[in-house]
């Protein structure tokens, strides 16, 4: 069952190398995320899953010493996911899961087996609870490390333009995160998140059917828009 999950944004920005001289700008939710990831330390769980949007190319499952890095933000950066065991993935993390792995190495992360999961932004509410429900059921004590932002279209400058809907979807994404409400999150609109390029809805919705029953009580750590997208941390425990 579902223990601890930890909610953080996965824009490749909070590696510093790749935000260059812009990295102070995102200290504080790289010090929420931090301490998000603390809590699922301290669940001390069988096996911790990341879960993150990805393209086509990268949706699916990904098994523990996968491979990733940054070389396409133009930084020489690579990352693993969890431990080394030897073996060739196939392909690449996708950047949101490199960005999990790139996290879970600057905490410190070790013993417990990582895997990772690529969701497709676009995966149905009713597919990501039962994908939520199917992760939760792996071990006896699962944790989840949740990647995903809020809409991109906060201010004139963001990636999606200005929509007015923007800061409200988020206000309501960020309350249930904080309150780990999963009924809140199972009723996040994918028409609306997809039109305000909301990459973390169909991760959260995962979550949400992980979590059904566990009986988790959620804290938000960070909730703002500082390139004009919904960044929010949390811990769930």
């Amino acid at each position: 069952m579902l223990v601890a999950a930890a909610v953080c944004p996965c824009p490749p920005l909070l590696v510093p190398e790749v935000a260059s001289g812009a990295a102070p700008e995102l200290d504080a939710a790289r010090t929420a995320c931090t301490d998000a990831l603390g809590v699922l330390a301290a669940s001390r769980p069988d096996l911790l899953i990341v879960i993150g949007p990805a393209d086509l190319a990268g949706r699916g499952p990904y098994p523990e010493g996968a491979t990733g890095g940054f070389q396409e933000f133009g930084v020489d950066v690579d990352v693993r996911l969890g431990r080394d065991l030897g073996t060739v993935a196939e392909r690449p993390l996708a950047p949101s899961l490199a960005v999990g792995a790139w996290l879970l190495a600057r905490t410190g992360w070790a013993g417990t087996p990582v895997e990772a999961l690529g969701v497709g932004e676009s995966l149905e509410t009713g597919r990501c609870t039962e994908t939520g429900r199917a992760l939760a059921a792996r071990a006896d004590r699962v944790a989840l490390l949740v990647m995903g932002d809020g809409s991109a279209c906060r201010t004139l400058k963001s990636p999606g333009y200005l929509d007015e809907r923007a800061a409200g979807f988020d206000a309501v994404a960020s309350h249930a995160l904080g309150a780990a409400d999963t009924g809140a999150l199972i009723a996040l609109d994918e028409a609306l998140a997809y039109q305000l390029k909301a990459a973390g809805r169909a991760p959260w919705q995962v979550l949400a059917g992980a979590a059904e029953g566990a009986g988790l009580n959620g804290r938000l750590l960070y909730d703002d828009a500082p390139y004009g997208v919904g960044y929010m941390v949390a811990a769930w425990s």
